[in-house]
């Protein structure tokens, strides 16, 4: 099972129709909400579906503390 946490920022095989490939996680749980990071759409997918379309998954950094 892949991990996804919040701030992570995905990369998906496909374009959205702004142009971008580039979603941040705003919300995990059993579906995953999307922002994308030109427009500002927000979507949810469920976790099987969006294994599908991840290219690649840039983590976010974690504060210390």
């Amino acid at each position: 099972m892949f991990e996804i946490n919040l701030g992570d920022v995905i990369i998906t095989k496909k374009n959205h129709p702004c142009g971008s490939n580039n979603w941040e996680c705003v919300r995990t749980g059993a579906d995953i909400k999307l922002k994308c990071l030109n427009c500002g759409r927000i979507i949810m997918l469920d976790r099987e579906d969006l294994k599908k379309r991840i290219k690649n998954i840039i983590k976010a950094d974690k504060p210390n503390g």
